[in-house]
């Protein structure tokens, strides 16, 4: 057997797992936002399943949406005059995080799916410097304490908070609403101004960031990933290294598109579950699945 031919054989596994997880990434989009009609109307939904919250960052202003974002609707409660904190969505966040934790992240996630389509566009890659990516993880949990803080300490005059995240920062809500909304709308442009061409340029930057690097919002920015991170070393969907099988080969390091030290410490709050690394793993040392952690897992945690 050649040595090319080995490669191609070796790349079959990993290539099969990207291509049932973008199908799975690309159902999840279509019905996140299965409301085709939106598109063709220019109109946001406003049926009942809008009362409630889909587990992803998806913006509740995107035309085909059928949910509410999470982080939107965490804002709206606590901006409002009573201070509250949305125990329904907290809830439905907590439920989500302890089963699945960054899973969603990695597959369900429509924001997650264009960063990932867009680093697909050939063109040279950069890895962000050692020091500078770890200290800028930290961010995406200080916007988390954010989105929970600024609504309902920065109040107007009717004592009413204003979602900052959504309203000065989402790159997601920006793409997909506030962008659709404009170019469909005469009578909307007419009234775009500085914050619209701000949040413009936020999304700008992520995109050529995603399209440099592999997920940087959710590396860096967001708030939903922070908070499904919190869960991922004890969800009960997780990863499993067999230290007797694995050799230290470092390909699996080498794939991770959230840049994990694998073989050091795999459950980290970074890891979202997309499974190169149990592709590319030779030795089946990695496995990825619903389990009960061993005692001896959960003293290392």
């Amino acid at each position: 057997m050649s040595g090319m031919h080995r490669d191609r054989v070796k790349a079959t596994p990993l290539k099969k797992q990207n291509r049932i997880r973008l199908l799975i990434q690309l159902a999840a989009a279509a019905v996140l936002n299965g409301y085709a009609a939106g598109f063709m109307k220019g109109k946001i939904f406003t049926g009942k399943t809008k009362l409630f919250c889909v587990p992803v960052l998806n913006c509740y202003s995107c035309p085909g949406a059928l949910g509410s974002c999470p982080i939107g609707a965490l804002q709206a409660v606590a901006s409002g005059t009573g201070r509250q904190i949305s125990f329904y969505v907290l809830g439905i966040l907590m439920l989500f995080g302890v089963l699945l934790g960054r899973f969603l992240c990695g597959f369900l996630c429509p924001f997650g799916l264009i960063q990932d389509l867009l680093h697909k566009i050939p063109g040279r890659k950069f890895k962000i410097p050692s020091g500078i990516d770890k200290t800028g993880r930290y961010l995406k949990y200080v916007i988390l304490v954010l989105v929970f803080l600024l609504p309902a300490v920065l109040v107007d005059g009717f004592g009413l908070g204003t979602p900052f995240f959504c309203k000065y920062f989402c790159p997601a809500g920006t793409l997909e609403g506030g962008v659709f909304h404009v170019l469909v709308n005469g009578q909307l442009r007419s009234l775009v101004g500085g914050l619209f061409w701000l949040k413009a340029a936020i999304l700008a930057i992520i995109i050529v960031g995603a399209i440099l690097t592999e997920r940087p919002f959710c590396r860096y920015f967001c708030p939903l990933g922070a908070f499904y991170g919190l869960f991922n070393r004890f969800s009960l969907y997780g990863i499993r290294m067999d230290e007797s099988r694995c050799i230290r080969c470092g390909k699996c390091e080498t794939v991770c598109p959230m840049d994990v030290k694998i073989t050091k410490k795999i459950n980290t709050a970074e890891c979202i579950r997309c499974g190169k690394c149990r592709a590319v793993c030779e030795k089946e040392a990695i496995s990825i699945r619903f389990m009960l952690k061993t005692k001896q897992e959960k003293e290392q945690l």
